[in-house]
């Protein structure tokens, strides 16, 4: 499992470089989750969860100040959690999350970035089910045998924990994102590699080369929409 995790985020890597498109997408999403109840993290669990990665990604402070007064003033602006499900080429698996203050121009380019670049949309629950809503974070300076006894002291149960490169990475479940966090900053450990909630799946499929390349504009132009927060998919990319 470890190995995949990584895999995925070498390749975000490139993307994540565009940091005014990944600014803006943590700027909606910070404003959401403080909508949903008091703009404070310790109150707030879902708003702590996207802090939380918002400081894995060095997203300034100005950005989620702005984004937490906004939620804090008069704005009355709505926006929609809406997924789409599809399959790229040769079979495989993507799911789209995305936060939308307009339905009517999310689906269409939702699908229209899947028409072009080999891909169609499926219904609803067509690709989820082959996928696992997982707690993922890691951290550095720690081996596997202390990260298992901070987690047992504090009798905090995950699924695996796992090292890679130089890094220990915890899968739990998702309600357990908090208590694993927890243990943690309770052990000292304030700095995270990684802190998502993410959709892992239950099996990964490699691609020829060619559809490779083209699965990567799929994702690519999935990801460079602007209502497209996460993006999911089942490819382990070839080293």
């Amino acid at each position: 499992m470890g190995r995949k995790w990584n895999n995925i985020k070498e390749k975000k890597a490139s993307k994540d470089a565009n940091t005014s498109r990944i600014y803006a997408k943590f700027g909606v999403e910070i404003y959401v989750a403080a909508k949903k109840g008091e703009p404070d993290p310790e109150s707030n669990r879902a708003l702590k969860v996207v802090l939380e990665r918002a400081k894995t990604y060095n997203v300034p402070k100005a950005i989620i100040d702005r984004a937490l007064d906004k939620a804090k003033g008069s704005s009355e602006e709505t926006y929609q959690e809406l997924r789409y499900e599809g399959f790229g080429p040769n079979g495989s698996m993507v799911i789209v999350d995305t936060l939308t203050n307009n339905v009517n121009r999310t689906a269409p380019e939702v699908r229209s970035a899947f028409n072009k670049n080999g891909g169609n949309m499926g219904v609803s629950g067509s690709v989820s089910y082959m996928f696992d809503a997982t707690a993922v974070i890691g951290m550095e300076g720690k081996t596997i045998d202390e990260v298992f006894e901070i987690l047992m002291e504090a009798d905090v149960e995950v699924r695996d924990i796992v090292e890679e490169d130089d890094s220990v990475i915890v899968y739990a479940e998702p309600d357990q994102f908090h208590a694993v966090q927890e243990a943690f900053k309770n052990a000292g450990i304030t700095e995270f590699t990684v802190a998502e909630l993410t959709m892992l799946p239950q099996n990964y499929v490699t691609l020829p080369k060619e559809a490779e390349a083209q699965f990567e504009k799929l994702i690519d132009a999935l990801e460079d929409l602007e209502d497209v927060q996460q993006v999911y998919h089942n490819v382990e990319f070839e080293d």
